[in-house]
């Protein structure tokens, strides 16, 4: 009996040599331009309502320093040998730009899932490693225009002196922060299937971490129990070493060593949440069906 072939089994034996199989998608290259494409198209999405997303959050963390300080700032308190104005403004530039981070990239493909354009997002020819790049851009992109408006706010209040004593610092946590919360944003707007989910996380993980930060006191004034608590915080190293880059002190520990062994080990954080959302992206966890 002669055997019998199937016209998909002709079409694939007659697929040319070099070219992959319909459907299949393979990567050469780097595309530069797919990835400044999204990013583009990111930034432009938040910058279209930056009065929402960049000078709302600069109001709303110059009301705190106004209220922390008035509450807790009087008869010239200093904490960490500087008024305390000048302590605690440092750390609430470090929280704005983080949740700002956290709350942009949180919106990607929650928003596409819901309103069915997530398809925009997986069917361009860009890798997953690029797709992460351009999200994670963006949102860091965001968090440092927040950071500026913040900074220009924070200008407008006496008694707040913002010198760069280590400038590595403020660069290097401002940037580390802020990816993480980005990182940790992709991962949320991955597993939410509704802006509920996306809500919970924000209400009970970042806000609970950033406000128990020290961000508006120094752990030592804590029981030892909660200081050890605090240390296991990753936003407190990102708050203490962005404050460290303006006062030149920070409540890490006793000596500039330990605060680069908390910039290493937020560096070290940021390289494995980066690998999880690489590798669940590469699955398709929830975004194929």
């Amino acid at each position: 009996m002669a055997e019998t072939s199937s016209p998909r089994q002709g079409a694939i034996s007659r697929q040319p040599s070099g070219f992959s199989p319909p459907g299949q998608p393979i990567f050469r290259g780097f595309n530069k331009l797919g990835l400044w494409t999204l990013y583009m198209k990111e930034v432009r999405r938040f910058f279209k309502v930056q009065t929402q997303t960049i000078w709302a959050p600069a109001v709303t963390t110059l009301l705190y320093l106004i209220i922390f300080t008035l509450a807790l700032g009087r008869g010239n308190r200093l904490v960490l040998g500087v008024q305390f104005a000048s302590f605690v403004a440092p750390g609430l530039i470090a929280m704005g730009m983080i949740n700002n981070a956290f709350a942009n990239s949180s919106f990607n493909f929650l928003a596409g899932k819901i309103q069915g354009t997530i398809i925009d997002y997986l069917m361009p020819p860009i890798s997953e490693g690029e797709l992460m790049l351009a999200l994670i851009g963006a949102a860091v992109t965001r968090a440092v225009l927040v950071g500026l408006a913040v900074s220009g706010a924070m200008l407008l209040w006496p008694g707040v002196h913002l010198t760069l004593m280590h400038p590595w610092a403020v660069v290097w946590f401002g940037l580390m922060g802020s990816t993480l919360l980005a990182l940790i944003g992709l991962l949320t707007s991955l597993w939410a299937e509704k802006f509920d989910h996306a809500a919970a996380v924000t209400n009970f993980v970042i806000t609970p971490l950033s406000m128990l930060s020290g961000t508006f006191y120094v752990i030592s004034n804590l029981a030892p129990a909660f200081q050890a608590v605090s240390r296991v915080n990753p936003i407190f190293y990102v708050i203490s070493g962005f404050r460290y880059g303006f006062l030149g002190q920070s409540d890490i520990g006793d000596s500039n060593m330990a605060v680069l062994h908390g910039a290493l080990g937020l560096g070290v954080l940021n390289l494995a949440v980066g690998a999880l959302t690489y590798a669940l992206l590469r699955s398709g966890w929830k975004l194929k069906t």
